[in-house]
């Protein structure tokens, strides 16, 4: 099983935004940011776990973790019934990031992704750092990357 915590960023609603991964694999830890101007909270945490599961060419069980409910209760629970109803949410009004909820649920579909919740700046320290990761990436406008241990 392979670990993989994401979180976006944005600096206004909207703003500039950052994304970050960070994959555990055993003792192996990699990481990715990258930022995008001009978008929301949201757009840059639904980002994260899309390139975050885009990253990973595996057939392992991806337990992907995230601080945001908009993602996890949207792609484990929402997502059927916008589907269902041509892609209006519950209150008749179109899903907002519907192009990036379909290349998630596409995502979703073909890889083993085991979605879980965890509380936002906590004592969870992969969380804290990914956390980090996106905020810096937001504010320098910069990417970055690293593989090691």
């Amino acid at each position: 099983m392979i670990d993989v915590y994401t979180d976006g960023s944005c600096l206004g609603n909207p703003g500039n935004g950052g994304w970050a991964f960070l994959v555990k694999k055993n003792d192996i830890i990699s990481s990715r940011s990258g930022f995008v101007l001009n978008t929301t909270n949201n757009q840059m945490e639904l980002t994260a776990a899309i390139k975050a599961i885009e990253f990973l060419d595996t057939n392992d069980v991806i337990n992907l973790l995230t601080d945001s409910n908009y993602v996890k209760n949207g792609i484990t629970s929402w997502i059927k019934n916008w589907k269902i109803n041509n892609w209006t949410n519950s209150s008749k009004q179109p899903v907002k990031n519907k192009d990036l909820w379909e290349r998630l649920d596409e995502l979703n579909s073909i890889k083993s992704v085991n979605w879980q919740w965890v509380k936002a700046h906590s004592t969870n320290n992969y969380n804290n750092q990914v956390d980090l990761l996106a905020r810096q990436s937001a504010e320098s406008l910069t990417e970055s990357s690293f593989d090691g241990v």
